[in-house]
């Protein structure tokens, strides 16, 4: 065989060079409107707890004033029962930094609001 000839497909899969079925999967879940939300202004939020808050009818910062993350949490759980706890501590964040104008540089991580 000529390998000045040889096309390019004859080496690689077409799927391979084009990123193939798995990244046109991962691409589609790209959560976009999660990604978009009011509750995104909020440093460090995890897109993830996002679009649970979402999904129990949070669309707006103010919403989560006066709200105990872990009765948000158990309103998540009742629809989603797999949500993972580590995404307690994004709503605590979320809810100290929409009831604070001014918030502190050092609690507006995850990691400070866990147990």
């Amino acid at each position: 065989m000529n390998h000045a000839h040889m096309a390019l497909k004859d080496i690689l899969p077409l799927e391979a060079l084009l990123g193939g079925a798995n990244l046109k999967k991962k691409k589609k879940k790209v959560d976009r409107e999660a990604l978009a939300s009011p509750v995104m202004r909020v440093p460090r939020m995890d897109v993830r707890a996002a679009r649970d808050l979402m999904d129990i009818g949070i669309r707006e910062l103010y919403q989560l004033q006066g709200r105990s993350a872990e009765s948000l949490m158990e309103d998540i759980k009742a629809k989603k029962p797999d949500v993972p706890d580590y995404r307690l501590p994004y709503l605590r964040m979320a809810i100290y930094f929409s009831e604070n104008e001014k918030t502190d540089p050092s609690k507006l991580h995850p990691s400070a609001w866990m147990d």
